[in-house]
């Protein structure tokens, strides 16, 4: 086993490598710190709308306090949702993959209906509007397959 000799000169540049990575972490650092230490006291101050752009300390209250009125199981739920659907659609995509690469007849028969199911708007493909976050005075009226939108000004 050979045991690697390294040159002084390479040494000094492998440390002057080494600083100069410290040194911009810490510049980063220091604009990150710089950015949110002026964006609390400009909403201190009212220069800027804290209700609409909030401010460092708040979100970090919240943050804080994730776990108070389930926010943070409502987080893991939506989490392990998105982890357990992108399994299914990947495992069900590679299968059908598969299946269509197996089969030349299948996949010449389903070549149009894959083209004209490509083609569509992802969204239209949703079943169906409940929970979409309507209007504040709106309410639906789901029979079926068939859904309008009553409004309700009072």
């Amino acid at each position: 086993m050979k045991s690697k000799i390294i040159s002084k000169e390479r040494k000094t540049y492998l440390g002057n490598l080494k600083k100069q990575k410290i040194q911009i972490f810490l510049t980063q650092i220091l604009i990150l710190v710089g950015f949110l230490v002026i964006w609390e006291f400009l909403a201190d101050k009212g220069i800027i709308d804290s209700f609409i752009t909030s401010k460092p300390s708040r979100i970090l209250n919240t943050f804080m306090n994730l776990s108070k009125n389930d926010l943070l199981t409502h987080i893991l739920v939506t989490t392990y949702e998105t982890v357990i659907g992108f399994l299914l659609g990947t495992i069900l995509g590679i299968f059908v993959a598969i299946l269509l690469w197996c089969s030349n007849f299948l996949a010449k028969v389903s070549e149009p209906f894959l083209v004209v199911l490509n083609s569509l708007p992802k969204v239209a493909l949703r079943t169906s509007n409940y929970n979409l976050g309507r209007f504040r005075h709106t309410c639906n009226y789901s029979y079926g397959n068939c859904n309008f939108t009553c409004c309700n000004y009072t």
